[in-house]
């Protein structure tokens, strides 16, 4: 249980060789797990020069660092013990291409299209960030947990992953092109096992030395991306999550809980709007009606009941006595209305 660096603890080992070894450790700061190559300079180096491998070596660890792509195992940075640089990588779970060939045998040609696509967009971000790899090969490439095709080895020349020994530092220095296609032809003809199927124009063209029919590593994306299988489309699915949000309405689709309308068919009239919208005015306005009448009627019958009150609206006839000069019969009954 030894901690490097005062933070990186290390737990186990993924990959080991003449020049290094691959350890699964646990960042004790960020408490996460990471991937730890421990250097070794190869035997019967000179004394002298040790210290210029490493240099040489934490140089190239430093500049992968500045690539930035998914297929990339990332770099984290470069912790020192006891004069040793230690890479921190990214520790990415799965297999490499070369565990899953000798466990399941061949890739089918759309798989084997699909991971060397991936491959060359790990190549060329890594192309772009200055930093270039020296031949990547089955034991570079892992085949991650979470469908990631995922290129080790950028700067270092270790696999991350892999269970097959670690290869020695690369020289320094940008590699030839058509060394680079014809790495690519062979990790393809070694992913489809000598049976590539709808990828053998790609594969000899890559490993062609006739420079008039040789493809580059940019060229051979475009063709192995028309035989990979085609990612899921994200806008399948749910139409739901694409339609703009609901408001609060009347259930033409503006309501939280309202449901879609049906497709009008073809020359159908536009469908009519509901007359729920209107509801609320009109409902409104029949009890303000009410409330009048109803305050109408309350103060007739008030004034109605105080003596001395008058003929009021509606023709409405006072029941007070008949005074002098009545025109209707004097015996106190009350003037019929006409």
């Amino acid at each position: 249980m030894t901690v490097i660096a005062g933070r990186y603890r290390l737990l186990d080992v993924l990959a080991e060789g003449a020049t290094g070894t691959v350890w699964r450790a646990l960042d004790e700061t960020l408490v996460h797990e990471v991937a730890l190559k421990e250097f070794r300079a190869p035997a019967g180096l000179p004394a002298d020069e040790v210290p210029l491998l490493y240099a040489r070596l934490e140089r190239g660890a430093r500049a992968a660092a500045r690539i930035s792509h998914p297929s990339v195992a990332t770099v984290h940075g470069v912790a020192t013990e006891d004069g040793r640089p230690w890479v921190v990588m990214e520790l990415v779970r799965g297999l490499t291409l070369a565990e899953t060939l000798e466990a399941g045998g061949p890739l089918a040609p759309p798989e084997a299209a699909r991971v060397g696509a991936e491959v060359v967009a790990a190549l060329r971000a890594a192309r772009e960030a200055g930093v270039h790899h020296r031949g990547v090969d089955p034991g570079h490439v892992l085949l991650a947990n979470d469908g990631r095709v995922v290129v080790t080895g950028f700067g270092t020349g270790f696999d991350t992953g892999s269970r097959t020994g670690i290869s020695a530092p690369p020289p320094e220095g940008e590699p030839d092109a058509a060394e680079e296609a014809r790495s690519l032809g062979a990790l393809l003809d070694a992913a489809v096992g000598g049976r590539p199927g709808p990828l053998t124009p790609v594969i000899d063209r890559l490993l062609s030395e006739d420079p008039e029919s040789a493809l580059t590593v940019d060229q051979a994306e475009t063709e192995l991306r028309q035989v990979a299988p085609k990612a899921p489309s994200r806008t399948t699915g749910s139409t739901r999550a694409q339609s703009p949000a609901p408001r609060n309405g009347d259930g033409d689709g503006e309501g939280p809980g309202a449901r879609a309308s049906a497709p009008r068919p073809a020359g159908a009239p536009p469908p009519r709007r509901s007359a729920r919208p209107r509801r609320g005015p009109v409902l409104t306005a029949g009890l303000v009606g009410v409330l009048l009448i109803t305050g109408a009627l309350t103060y007739h019958l008030v004034r109605d009941g105080e003596p001395g009150a008058g003929p009021g609206p509606g023709g409405v006839t006072s029941t007070a006595p008949a005074g002098p000069g009545s025109t209707g019969p004097g015996d106190g009954s009350a003037t019929p209305p006409r």
